[in-house]
């Protein structure tokens, strides 16, 4: 496994090593003792989560105000605009964000710690999204950022298009709120 820094210096875009042939391929896409060598990251993961959306859906920008998850995302079909948002308040990067493509052909996958809001756009007519957690999902702490916030300006590949949101991402509050 290797490990890409990105400007926000804890946001890690992560490469398995990946062995094909003309049957396929095989990776691991998940080994506690690789991670935390290619990351310095020392974590348990609690929960495995796994979506599927349709294109132009856009989850997010999602956070916990309790209970701060970190995760580990990646894509097992079709491709997603990926992005962490840094809201750590102590932070020098508080405020900027991370976009990566992450795609079934390309493997990547990205570690976003607690304390930064997540959220990805559909590239692909579908796209089925895995992650691990480090805490527990609780609703009543689940807090969201308006996917389109003008201070953060994230550069959303939306080609003149809306996005489609659910009705809580639809009303996700102002970064400035935080």
């Amino acid at each position: 496994m290797k490990a890409i820094p990105t400007k926000i210096a804890d946001v890690m875009l992560l490469e398995p090593k990946v062995f094909g042939d003309e049957r396929g391929f095989f990776f691991e896409s998940f080994n506690h003792k690789a991670f935390e060598a290619a990351t310095g990251v020392k974590t348990d993961f609690v929960q495995d989560n796994h979506s599927k959306s349709g294109q132009g859906v856009l989850r997010g920008l999602h956070y916990q105000v309790q209970n701060a998850q970190g995760k580990l995302v990646r894509v097992v079909q079709g491709a997603v605009f990926d992005v962490a948002v840094d809201i750590r308040k102590d932070s020098p990067t508080f405020g900027q964000w991370v976009g990566e493509i992450l795609s079934a052909d390309n493997k990547r996958q990205l570690w976003v710690p607690a304390g930064l809001a997540h959220g990805f756009l559909v590239l692909t007519e579908t796209a089925e999204f895995l992650y691990k957690t480090t805490a527990y999902y609780t609703p009543e702490h689940e807090r969201c950022i308006a996917w389109n916030d003008a201070t953060l300006a994230i550069d959303w590949p939306l080609e003149g298009r809306e996005p489609r949101l659910s009705a809580k991402d639809a009303v996700g509050a102002a970064f400035n709120s935080l």
